[in-house]
């Protein structure tokens, strides 16, 4: 056994005044604020290294911004626009500390704005990048509106500081039947507040589905005010990718007029405040409703024209069928009185041509009386007091038992006997 022996706190203050001789100038460290707690005006912070491919911490300590460093708090806020808070980079000034009581830890004694800026920016277009190179950017920008805004579902954080207002202008357009709107609360700050969007969003949307039978017409995305470090956790490509797959248009409203999200960057259109978001929804409607006034003031002149027109077609049509009636009226009666007149003509002719017949008739009914031909020379033949013209008839008796014929002259009669029947 060693004969130097060293209590506890004798060891310890040996490795105090190693770690104050050995780091008596401050260096300037790259870390992850894993932890931050503010107590008395101190800020006690947890630091850590991360693996950059298995995202595991290699490292971490504690450290601490004293009362005395207020201003460089203030300072590093005013250039920056970004609170300090968990889950941020920095590259911070430090001097080692080891006390043997409370062990070792780091004194921050200053922050570099620029490189938590730089961070944040790098983060922000590796985002952007891949969601270039996945040809997801611009694809809800590319979705055209629906003709109206009848039925929208908005994202905000419980009790957020500008959705008063949203709801205060939503409520006037509900009051008025020209859109509703249904909302589902989310996080949107800490680490879990890319999570938390997704899955409130997922939830409203399968409950819209069951409430309603077609999509909401618009997506609205809103978070009023809060720091400018919070808005970091809004740059998230899972949730960007999410929303970059929605068929429904996004609007958002975060809530800043300098500082963009990645949720400005995907989004059908971005605005400022939340405020201006409900303005512009209202002016897409009274937009809608002007267009489809003036058009259906443009369908009601055209179909006064449209209609004059056809009436003034009509009366000429109807004029011109009176017109053409009358003609045609006038030429059938010519032509009744034409066959009138023809009609009378031809009966006439025909009433003297059958006076000339009738008379021709009577010429030769008197021509052909029986006493005039049998003065001629002519006789009657009968048989059984029927006149005989032809001798088939008596071809078909028995001469021997047959009837004796008469043989009428014009001076008298003669009886004779068939003695035989010769036909030519």
């Amino acid at each position: 056994m060693s004969e130097q022996q060293l209590t506890l706190s004798q060891y310890l203050s040996l490795v105090k005044e190693v770690v104050h001789l050995t780091f008596q100038e401050g260096i300037w460290v790259k870390a992850e604020i894993r932890n931050l707690n503010i107590k008395s005006g101190h800020y006690y912070l947890e630091l850590a290294e991360k693996d950059l491919q298995t995202d595991q911490v290699i490292a971490n300590c504690r450290a601490t911004i004293w009362k005395s460093k207020r201003d460089m708090i203030l300072k590093f806020q005013r250039e920056t626009q970004i609170e300090l808070a968990k889950d941020l980079n920095v590259l911070i000034l430090v001097k080692a500390r080891f006390e043997p009581q409370y062990g070792f830890s780091l004194n921050i004694e200053e922050i570099d704005s620029a490189f938590s800026l730089g961070d944040l920016a790098q983060r922000y277009q590796q985002i952007v990048a891949q969601l270039k190179q996945d040809h997801l950017l611009d694809r809800n920008k590319q979705l055209a509106m629906p003709f109206n805004i009848e039925n929208v579902l908005v994202i905000a954080p419980e009790n957020a500081a500008g959705l008063g207002d949203f709801k205060k202008d939503a409520q006037k357009l509900e009051q008025l039947g020209l859109c509703r709107f249904v909302y589902q609360s989310a996080t949107f700050q800490g680490q879990h507040a890319a999570q938390s969007i997704m899955q409130n969003l997922a939830a409203a949307l399968k409950q819209w589905a069951e409430d309603f039978h077609q999509a909401p017409d618009l997506i609205v995305i809103i978070r009023g005010g809060g720091a400018v470090n919070d808005l970091a956790y809004l740059n998230d490509y899972a949730l960007a990718t999410l929303l970059c797959k929605r068929t429904v248009p996004i609007w958002v409203g975060i809530g800043h007029e300098k500082d963009r999200t990645i949720l400005d960057e995907i989004a059908h259109r971005s605005f400022d405040t939340p405020s201006k978001v409900i303005v512009a929804i209202r002016d897409y409607i009274i937009e809608r409703c002007q267009y489809c006034a003036y058009f259906m003031q443009q369908v009601k002149t055209l179909s006064q024209q449209r209609l004059a027109f056809y009436q003034q077609q009509s009366l000429q049509y109807i004029k011109l069928t009176q017109s053409i009636a009358q003609q045609q009226l006038k030429q059938q009666r010519q032509h009744i009185l034409s066959l009138k007149n023809n009609s009378y003509y031809f009966a006439k002719q025909h009433v003297k041509t059958a006076r000339r017949e009738i008379d021709g008739l009577l010429r030769e009914s008197l021509l052909q009386n029986p006493k005039d031909v049998l003065r001629k020379g002519y006789a009657i033949v009968r048989y059984q007091q029927r006149p005989l013209a032809r001798v088939q008839p008596i071809l078909q008796l028995d001469l021997k038992h047959a009837q004796d014929i008469t043989v009428e002259l014009y001076d008298g009669e003669i009886q004779a006997k068939i003695q035989k029947v010769m036909p030519i």
